[in-house]
């Protein structure tokens, strides 16, 4: 058993960081909204005030959180008022991850994350500031054993799965002679299946993303009140400069600013998954990735519950789409939920060889999908454009002149509705249930028998009489599940993967 110990003292600055950008984001709508004459003044001595406090609870969380090693095992003991004390066996960890944002990098430190397949939202452990070398030591010691890791092997394939995930540990029998069994030599030396993401790719995969939107979306936030915020001198006579420019410039101003967000989209995706590496390991997938932020992430085979693969608008046309796994147990990331992007950007052909590569566990074959029937087109027609439909009722009644807009979002609809009947889809192999759908994305996720939870099939009176079904598949997914649900599919190649999933031994 090793001596108790603290974390890195600039782990007191990323506390109060986190602490102050968390009070900010609440208290920002009110300084936005009431952030005139004495208010904002009042607000920044308040914000000055809580930044000392929190300086001072952080530096004392600090002093009271340690971390000690045992054989087996790793106990953690933090809480200022209370006092928790925490003990993670390593023969319950799933995975252990180490992420540097660019302060880690300067001081040589490193965040460690230990996961377990427990139900909670957040990691089950997180050093925020230990040294390289001891994260590097830590997940050493705390890797299961290669005897341990294939007797878990075993009783996997012997259990139920969800039982399995709750409670087998992590499969990995890589971690047993060195400290450097990451390194890139080590790769190339044993021959670990591995993908390097260009950066021409992640550039066309920021140009494709949904930054673009998201800063678009904080400039018209800010621009709202852009008045109180600025000398009023100043705002009246840039208004009035615009005012006085020709329509053209106007044009040629907006242009402009549109590129400049978009490049800041597009830098912004490239910063957070730079020199995206991902390599395949006997029993787990290990991703590096970010410049500003460098994550290493560790993603055991035996925790996968689904493999995805998404198509936006933009990438669809193009024939580029992201890979991702859905997992279960971990850290729910507020953009991403559960899911692990394992690949940005990769076109359509190379999907199938990328998969034969790095998970040849999942097979996809785009041939083998199965449409949804003629038959079914009514039904998402109906579904995609009821709503502006009716909302066409009332206008024509109240507000003639204004008609032209449900109409709009009536073809619109319609549009929406065969792009989605054009999609859907399904197909099962011996291991495996393939399904297609599209709501503004195009989806195909490819899910392991033993790793669905649940499979319903779903009819109205009307889908009865036209011989139709939807599919619903459900996984493990964190505490609150992931459901797959594809539209009037034919009844029959539904109820060929309910036995499928009923019968099959």
């Amino acid at each position: 058993m090793s001596e108790p110990k603290r974390l890195h003292f600039l782990a007191i600055l990323f506390q109060t960081l986190s602490s102050i950008k968390d009070w900010f984001l609440g208290l920002f709508p009110l300084i936005f909204l009431f952030g005139r004459g004495n208010f904002l003044l009042y607000s920044l001595i308040g914000f000055s005030i809580l930044a000392v406090i929190m300086i001072g609870y952080s530096m004392i969380g600090w002093y009271r959180f340690t971390y000690q090693l045992d054989d087996d095992q790793i106990r953690i003991e933090r809480g200022i008022f209370i006092r928790k004390k925490r003990t993670i066996s390593k023969h319950r960890i799933q995975s252990i991850n180490l992420s540097q944002n660019i302060i880690h990098r300067i001081f040589g430190l490193t965040s460690v994350q230990i996961e377990t397949a427990g139900s909670d939202a957040d990691v089950d452990a997180k050093l925020t500031a230990v040294t390289m070398s001891d994260g590097i030591e830590l997940r050493k010691h705390l890797k299961p054993s290669k005897q341990q890791a294939m007797l878990n092997v075993e009783t996997e394939d012997t259990e139920n799965a969800f039982a399995s995930d709750q409670e087998d540990t992590v499969t990995s029998q890589i971690a047993e002679k060195t400290d450097n069994q990451y390194d890139y030599d080590y790769v190339l030396e044993n021959n670990y299946p591995k993908y390097e993401t260009p950066f021409k790719r992640l550039f066309l995969y920021g140009s494709t993303s949904g930054g673009f939107s998201a800063i678009m979306g904080i400039f018209f936030l800010i621009i709202f009140e852009v008045e109180n915020l600025i000398p009023e001198a100043l705002y009246e006579s840039t208004t009035a400069w615009l005012y006085a420019q020709a329509i053209w410039a106007l044009i040629a101003l907006f242009v402009v600013f549109l590129v400049i967000v978009w490049i800041l989209g597009v830098f912004g995706m490239v910063i957070k998954y730079g020199d995206f590496t991902i390599v395949r390991y006997d029993e787990e997938l290990y991703i590096t990735r970010g410049l500003w932020e460098k994550k290493q992430l560790t993603i055991p085979l035996k925790r996968i519950q689904a493999v995805g693969i998404k198509q936006n608008l933009i990438r669809q046309p193009l024939g580029f789409a992201s890979l991702y796994v859905e997992s279960a147990g971990g850290e729910i990331n507020k953009t991403e939920g559960t899911r692990t992007i394992i690949l940005p950007l990769l076109h359509k052909r190379e999907i199938q060889a990328f998969l034969e590569k790095m998970l040849p566990e999942y097979q996809l074959d785009w041939e083998q999908l199965i449409p949804a029937p003629k038959r079914a087109i009514p039904y998402y027609l109906i579904k995609s454009s009821i709503v502006p439909f009716l909302a066409m009722i009332p206008t024509a009644v109240f507000a003639l002149n204004w008609l032209w807009i449900p109409k709009a979002f009536f073809v619109l609809a319609l549009i929406i509705g065969w792009i989605d009947y054009r999609t859907a889809g399904s197909c099962i192999t011996k291991e495996q249930v393939t399904l297609q759908n599209w709501l503004f994305s195009k989806e195909t996720v490819i899910l392991k028998h033993r790793r669905i939870q649940a499979l319903e099939k779903k009819q109205h009176f009307l889908h009865r009489r036209h011989r139709l079904a939807t599919i619903k598949a459900s996984i493990l997914n964190n505490f609150m599940g992931q459901h797959y649900i594809v539209h009037a599919l034919d009844q029959e190649q539904v109820d060929q993967i309910g036995d499928w999933y009923s019968y099959r031994k």
